[in-house]
């Protein structure tokens, strides 16, 4: 398809890297936590920030970990590719995908109530996949380096914010 093909629209103008990255971060903080996809997320060519809803305050060495999973997966130089699919095309792709698998966690939960039938899913390598229709970079690689600029826990809700920037 024609990737200036318009399904929705759309009011942001994302730096491509960070736009990327978050989506890397995103499946970082699930896989390394189980929590859900940040709904809070301020994304920037300078500094960009975003927070996650997780059961403890992670320590140095898990902030670390994050940093270095993320170097570690911009590094690998994996293709960012898209498709377009029907939401009952999705529906039937998570329900045959093996248990575990990215497909199998793809969700449309989060979609606006004015969300076209046609959906744009984003891939990143094998590594995460989910809607969206902002602009991204062909690889990895493109990224640059995740630098983590700092931290904050809110320990009344639970909530776990990281400031980071793309060099």
């Amino acid at each position: 398809m024609n990737e200036d093909y318009i399904l929705n629209e759309h009011n942001k103008e994302e730096f491509p890297p960070a736009h990327t990255a978050e989506h890397l971060l995103n499946q970082v903080m699930q896989r390394l936590f189980g929590c859900e996809r940040s709904t809070n997320a301020h994304i920037e060519r300078k500094k960009s920030k975003i927070s996650w809803q997780i059961d403890h305050k992670p320590d140095r060495r898990e902030e670390q970990a994050i940093e270095r999973e993320m170097n570690e997966l911009i590094a690998q130089d994996m293709p960012v590719t898209f498709e377009f699919l029907t939401r009952s095309e999705i529906e039937n792709l998570v329900g045959n995908a093996p248990e575990g698998s990215s497909d199998s966690r793809i969700s449309l939960d989060r979609l606006p109530d004015n969300a076209s039938e046609t959906i744009r899913i984003v891939r990143i390598g094998d590594y995460d996949v989910c809607p969206c229709i902002g602009k991204h970079v062909r690889s990895t690689s493109q990224i640059g380096r995740f630098e983590m600029l700092g931290t904050n826990w809110d320990n009344d809700r639970h909530t776990f914010r990281i400031r980071f920037k793309i060099v």
